[in-house]
């Protein structure tokens, strides 16, 4: 009788079931080439191939900077530096342009603002448009038919539950009706028109929220709907073949690598892969099929990353 060599039947097992079980558990995280410089507490906006990762925090304090990384050559170049540094700033792209709003100015401070700047790519400048109506930093924003929500954050006084508007053709703001539950350092995303707010604390993360709230423009209301499974917030999210996936974050007991996804359509949540590194304060942005995940803090507080690591949910 011949023989069987175990030796090769055991390398066939490993050659045939590691790469599944990878696949199954990281589900096609990849690292890309690291930001130049490492930031936290930045936001992020992709135009076209093309990430915008826009001010925050570096180890001397706030920045202007404003780095471009290239997705299709994975290379990174630096754009006009911001008219001030400012970080816990939301930014937002329609029609070309990339838009940064609120935020909180000085090396060291929190002292939030209402400025609003548009990024002219043909000039390589920033132009000063008209300010927010109520001052803010640590809030989100998101797009639908062309206008920028700025949603929550905190103000002079504390959380603010602010929803404002913004046109960038008439370059005008307008209130709307305000979020449920006035928070800070939460993310929001549009799916089919309709924008999710999540996450978020109210002004430390002691207090994280999962709070889950959706607003639809069209009728000026908001609803309530399944709260995300991880209390978090310094988290950063981005839509994707109409699903919210949320990344990162904070709390006391350290930062966070959780990845969870929303699908409004069946008003649920799933788990999935967690993110190579643990970070909060992070910028997220699609292009294509892919979410790119970078810079943030690896430890709760100060602390800084140039870490770029994409995400493929479609594989």
């Amino acid at each position: 009788m011949k023989r069987i060599n175990t030796s090769n039947i055991l390398l066939y097992v490993i050659f045939i079931l590691l790469p599944l079980t990878l696949i199954a558990g990281n589900q096609f995280w990849t690292s890309k080439k690291a930001s130049p410089n490492k930031r936290s507490e930045v936001s992020a906006a992709a135009l076209g191939d093309k990430i915008f990762v826009i001010g925050g925090y570096r180890m001397l304090g706030a920045t202007d900077l404003v780095e471009v990384y290239d997705s299709k050559t994975d290379t990174w170049s630096e754009a006009a530096d911001l008219p001030t540094a400012l970080h816990h700033t939301a930014a937002a792209e329609v029609n070309g342009r990339v838009y940064v709003i609120g935020g909180f100015k000085g090396l060291l401070s929190w002292s939030p603002v209402n400025t609003v700047y548009e990024y002219v790519p043909s000039e390589d400048k920033w132009i000063a448009k008209a300010p927010m109506p109520t001052s803010r930093g640590a809030l989100a924003a998101s797009v639908v038919d062309g206008k920028i929500y700025a949603i929550g954050g905190m103000g002079k006084e504390g959380d603010v539950d602010s929803n404002e508007v913004y046109d960038p053709i008439e370059d005008k703001w307008e209130k709307r009706s305000p979020m449920p539950t006035a928070r800070d350092h939460l993310a929001a995303a549009e799916v089919n028109g309709r924008i999710y707010a999540v996450g978020g604390r109210v002004e430390t993360y002691n207090k994280n929220l999962n709070v889950n709230e959706e607003y639809d423009p069209a009728d000026d209301s908001w609803h309530k709907s399944v709260p995300m499974p991880t209390k978090r917030s310094g988290i950063a999210a981005a839509s994707l073949k109409g699903k919210v996936y949320v990344f990162g974050g904070e709390a006391p007991e350290g930062t966070y690598n959780a990845v969870e996804e929303y699908e409004p359509k069946a008003n649920i949540w799933r788990k999935l892969p967690a993110m190579p590194t643990s970070r909060h304060g992070l910028g997220a942005a699609a292009v294509g099929n892919e979410i790119y995940v970078i810079d943030g803090g690896t430890r709760t507080g100060a602390s800084f990353s140039g870490l770029n690591e994409v995400f493929n949910p479609l594989k």
